[in-house]
Parts: C-alpha cells; structure tokens; sequence
C-alpha cells in the first residue's frame, strides 16, 4: 500500500523515509539504465563480455548464459527498487550479482571497474539494512 501521512509519528521519521527512498531510488535507476541500455544491443554486450573473459578461468557453459541474461537481470531488478516492490528481495538478488560481478572483475583484473561495483554493492546493503524505513514503496507495511 502506498505511504499515507498517518504513518509518521515526527519528522525525523519522514526524514529517515525520505533518504531511504532517495538511496532505493539511486541505486534503481543505476540498475534500470544499465540494463536499458543494455538489452537493445544484447548480442553485442554478450559477445563483449565473453571477448573481455577470454583469459578468465570460467566456463563459457556459466559465462554465456550469465551474459545474456545480465541486462535483463539489471533491468528487473531496477524496477522492482524504483517502484518499491519486493524490496528486501531485489536488495539480496542485486547484492549477490554486484559479488559475482566484482569476483569476475577481479578474474580478468580490471581494477578500474571495482570501485563502482562496490559503491553498487554498498547500496543494495543499504537497501536491505534500511528497509523498515521502505515507506515511499508498493510494499510498505501498514501499521
């Protein structure tokens, strides 16, 4: 059910809602536009992938599937954190992508992309730690 201003006991919880919202929602719309802009040119960011993992010691039985199915992966996740549904849930599915993307980043020493793959993985557990403060959200709980 959506927030409704009865919810609040005092401002410092509105504030607190507010700066979850802003967190859930930063991290959504980095997820969303990574897989947007990703799914339109689908085969070309699988064969980048694959061409970017050639000295990494992984299996093209895992990598393939997992370079198809990435962006798509990205955008579900940021609409579930953007429309605050299934909140805690897309929260443990993005933090555990965001570590199997840092192992594979660190596979193929790409130090350069780790930075941003932590900021994201921060996030997610920002979103799940934080989440009784989930008000602006399809999924808030009523009192």
């Amino acid at each position: 059910m959506l927030i409704s201003i009865h919810r609040f006991n005092d401002n410092s919880q509105i504030m607190k809602s507010v700066s979850y919202l802003m967190v859930r929602l930063g991290i959504g719309i980095s997820m969303l536009g990574h897989g947007l802009v990703r799914i339109p040119k689908l085969n070309a960011f699988s064969e980048g992938m694959i061409n970017n993992f050639q000295s990494a010691p992984l299996p093209d039985f895992l990598l393939i599937p997992f370079s198809f199915a990435l962006p798509f992966i990205e955008f579900l996740l940021g609409l579930l954190l953007i429309i605050g549904w299934q909140t805690k849930r897309a929260a443990i599915v993005g933090g555990f992508l965001m570590l199997a993307l840092i192992a594979g980043t660190s596979l193929i020493e790409n130090w350069s992309a780790l930075p941003s793959q932590m900021i994201h993985l921060l996030f997610f557990i920002l979103v799940y730690e934080f989440n009784q403060a989930n008000a602006f959200a399809l999924d808030s709980k009523k009192d």
